[in-house]
């Protein structure tokens, strides 16, 4: 199975999105339509997760990464 790109799922969810809010498709692809972007929700979700998680990271003194901390003083 093909990985799918955030870029592209989120395409398709903008489709569905017109295609749901046009009122003009049969209950049951309406439904199918709603599933599918629940899915693809999913997706972008977690591709975002795993970006902010990696842009989230510096790289330390000795090589190696480590999550980046920022210490807020009041």
């Amino acid at each position: 199975m093909k990985e799918v790109t955030f870029e592209s799922a989120l395409k398709d969810l903008e489709i569905i999105i017109k295609d749901l809010e046009s009122g003009n498709i049969p209950l049951e692809e309406a439904i199918q339509k709603y599933t599918d972007a629940m899915n693809l929700l999913k997706i972008c979700e977690e591709k975002l997760d795993h970006a902010t998680k990696q842009v989230n990271k510096i790289l330390g003194e000795d090589g190696k990464l480590q999550d980046f901390v920022v210490n807020e003083e009041d």
